[in-house]
């Protein structure tokens, strides 16, 4: 196991015994701004955290976009020390994107982005 892989599933372990999934209905993000992207590949029925800085002010992260949630789907989001953590599980092979968002509270506009593509196997 790697380390980023152990870290990994540490992270989600954490935050799935410590987190509830949050449900909220938000208005949708508007655009998003230029951010990080990048490609993550896992097999089909891991967890997958992502961890996200936590931002003051009143500043949340979102999930910007749909996703394909017959790919994956979240199980859990909380703070773990200095980061927001969103948990996911992996349903089946294919691939989707997750956009995230950092917003001022459940308003419309993105200050910042964050992008994933997931590959399932």
């Amino acid at each position: 196991m790697t380390r980023r892989s152990l870290l990994v599933s540490v992270l989600a372990a954490v935050v799935l015994s410590t987190a509830a999934a949050a449900v909220a209905s938000a208005p949708r993000v508007g655009p998003l701004p230029a951010g990080p992207r990048s490609t993550v590949t896992i097999s089909r029925g891991e967890p997958f955290a992502i961890a996200l800085p936590n931002r003051s002010g009143g500043r949340v992260w979102r999930i910007a976009r749909p996703f394909d949630s017959t790919v994956l789907h979240e199980v859990s989001e909380g703070k773990v020390g200095v980061h927001v953590v969103l948990v996911f599980k992996t349903t089946s092979p294919g691939q989707t994107t997750l956009a995230l968002a950092l917003t001022r509270g459940e308003t419309s506009k993105a200050l910042e982005s964050r992008t994933f593509k997931v590959v399932v196997r």
